[in-house]
């Protein structure tokens, strides 16, 4: 095989390369006299060993040898497939080294191993090419991933040349993108000892604007300056501010949800990470992809000093902030920095007190958009407690739904949306 001539994709994950290389080395010495017959088999086995590791790792099913190739091909980031990715097809020479590539992974595609398995006597390959997956695999994807990988297989299997297998792969490259910012949706910021990596979250919770009950003004501010960001208009960092338990933060998961299809990626910082938020911009601000960094529940007591940092990040430093990057922020403060009474005497010794105001005020003021979420007041509470149960199919006389729920509300923080949804999943785990 020609694994050693490709040209665009190379520089495979370590562990999954050697996968490649490996079952290459295979099929080029099979035959070979000079190895011993027991050594070969014995890697043919280690080789179906790794598949098997990864098909419980990624959740593949059906042919794994196949799933595997795919899953190399979508994750690989190159100039090619960073140029495609939500864009779709590119011009120049590139489409030729693809090409050059693509007919070397075709030949691993079509690769018949029924020769290989009869000269090593190698019994229950089929395992390889037929294999069925229990809901419970798959730690390193979710479902919606796994299956879009799976069925990129079963399209690759089914193209008859090079042509069509890299007009499908460019075809994925537009639709979804490639690697880690292709197939999530979501990420949260960690460290190693390469540096600051932008590391995927699992498992984002399937939250849905719709899914919030009122509120309708809020959203719509919410949806018009996403909506301009994705579609690649002007749109200004956001600050969602107001009561606990309004729908702050599912909304942010809303958008993520709602415009991953239209490119749309979020990256979740903590207020400890602000120093890295530099590095995190670096690594996002050529991609193809629209970014919102996302700080939940942002305040500063008045001796944090991190406030100055996070405002030359977001406006104000030399460099000019990438247009495929917005700040979306959460708070139950409407200033960010906390203020006392007591500032007021300290103004009193303060030759510029107007200055120190302005820059307390300062941080806020570099979101161009601020939405209001309030606490809902009775009426509203009991018909967020009402959907809420319609939904969830609580079997309940409304009277006593809503005398439950002003006694759960009482006992537990108050009137929010919040409260009412733990109250419903209160009452849908109760015994009969």
């Amino acid at each position: 095989m020609r694994e050693q001539e490709l040209i665009v994709y190379k520089d495979f994950e370590k562990e999954e390369g050697t996968l490649l290389f490996d079952m290459a080395w295979l099929m080029e010495h099979y035959e070979d006299d000079y190895y011993n017959r027991e050594d070969l088999a014995g890697l043919l086995y280690d080789c179906m060993h790794r598949l098997l590791e990864i098909a419980g790792n990624h959740g593949f099913h059906g042919n794994l040898w196949h799933c595997y190739l795919s899953n190399l091909l979508v994750n690989n980031e190159n100039s090619y497939s960073r140029a495609c990715e939500i864009r779709g097809e590119v011009e120049g020479t590139i489409n030729q080294a693809v090409l050059h590539d693509i007919v070397i992974f075709k030949e691993f595609f079509d690769y018949d191993f029924t020769k290989m398995t009869e000269a090593l006597q190698v019994r229950d390959f089929s395992l390889i090419t037929d294999y069925v997956s229990s809901d419970s695999e798959s730690k390193v994807y979710n479902s919606r991933i796994r299956e879009r990988i799976c069925s990129l297989a079963q399209k690759f299997a089914k193209n008859h040349t090079p042509e069509e297998m890299k007009a499908t792969l460019t075809e994925f490259y537009k639709d979804y993108g490639v690697g880690r910012f292709g197939l999530h949706k979501a990420f949260r910021v960690a460290h190693d000892e390469d540096g600051v990596q932008i590391v995927p979250i699992q498992n984002i919770a399937h939250v849905y604007l719709n899914d919030l009950i009122g509120y309708e003004i809020p959203k719509k501010k919410l949806i018009d300056n996403t909506e301009a960001f994705v579609e690649g208009r002007k749109a200004n960092n956001c600050l969602l501010f107001g009561d606990a338990g309004t729908g702050k933060s599912s909304s942010i998961k809303g958008i993520a949800n709602e415009y991953y299809d239209q490119g749309l990626r979020i990256i979740e910082v903590y207020k400890h990470q602000f120093q890295d938020l530099n590095d995190v911009i670096t690594q996002i601000k050529n991609r193809n992809y629209k970014f919102i960094i996302y700080m939940d529940d942002l305040s500063f007591e008045d001796f944090e000093i991190e406030y100055k940092y996070l405002k030359a990040v977001i406006e104000g430093g030399l460099e000019k902030k990438p247009k495929n990057v917005l700040i979306y922020a959460t708070s139950n403060r409407r200033h960010l920095i906390k203020e006392s009474f007591s500032d007021k005497d300290d103004r009193r010794e303060d030759l510029h007190s107007g200055d120190t105001v302005q820059e307390k005020l300062s941080l806020v003021s570099r979101f161009g958009v601020t939405i209001f979420f309030a606490a809902p007041d009775k009426k509203q509470f009991q018909n967020i407690v009402k959907t809420l149960a319609d939904r969830y199919g609580v079997q309940m006389a409304e009277e006593e739904l809503l005398l439950e729920a002003n006694k759960w509300e009482l006992a537990h923080g108050g009137l929010s949306g919040r409260c009412a949804q733990q109250f419903i999943d209160y009452i849908l785990g109760k015994k009969e």
